[in-house]
């Protein structure tokens, strides 16, 4: 009885690469609206319903000297998040982490690790003894902080590329223990792209 399957979000957001060849700076910046009033309480649900925006920046670098092969990426997210309640405003940074590898041209393998701190917001014995209309709002105020490692293998042909990754928990305070799953494809319209 926890899961609800809705529209969730509309999001913009642009991006611009600075590098080369052996390296890349990306800042970001995202804004996400919600499509509508959508169910946020819950286990499953589909988002917290609250207007965000995130800025961000990426950093990638091929480890051309020692290993051809590889690369390393890290970013750092800060996101301001709608208040869900007046005196509460559950802003979070998140760092991400990760190590790849190219097998071939169109096998590429990789892992890492995922940090989010949540800055506010109620901790799980906050929302015990907290107001009725904040506790109200307790899946969206949780004071999230936990680690989860990655890890992943893509395959690129001519139209598109194809994924799997997993992400298990390792660490965490008031969050949940788990693990998921990720399959997916990207699909390119550019049939004029290389072969891999």
């Amino acid at each position: 009885r926890c899961w609800h399957e809705s529209f969730q979000d509309f999001s913009i957001s642009g991006r611009y690469r600075y590098g080369d060849e052996f390296w890349a700076l990306t800042p970001q910046v995202r804004y996400i609206l919600p499509t509508h009033d959508y169910p946020y309480r819950g286990e499953a649900v589909v988002g917290p319903n609250l207007q965000q925006l995130l800025m961000g920046i990426n950093a990638a670098w091929r480890l051309a000297t020692v290993l051809p092969q590889a690369s390393i990426q890290a970013g750092y997210t800060y996101t301001v998040v709608e208040k869900a309640v007046e005196d509460i405003r559950a802003n979070r940074s998140n760092f991400a982490t990760s190590f790849g590898y190219a097998l071939s041209r169109s096998l590429y393998v990789h892992g890492g690790a995922l940090y989010q701190k949540n800055h506010g917001g109620l901790t799980a014995f906050g929302v015990a003894v907290a107001p009725p209309d904040q506790a109200a709002q307790a899946d969206r105020l949780l004071k999230m902080r936990y680690w989860h490692l990655t890890g992943g293998v893509s395959y690129s042909t001519r139209f598109a590329d194809l994924f799997f990754a997993v992400e298990p928990y390792i660490w965490g305070r008031d969050t949940h223990d788990g693990i998921a799953y990720t399959v997916g494809s990207t699909w390119y319209f550019d049939f004029s792209r290389p072969k891999p």
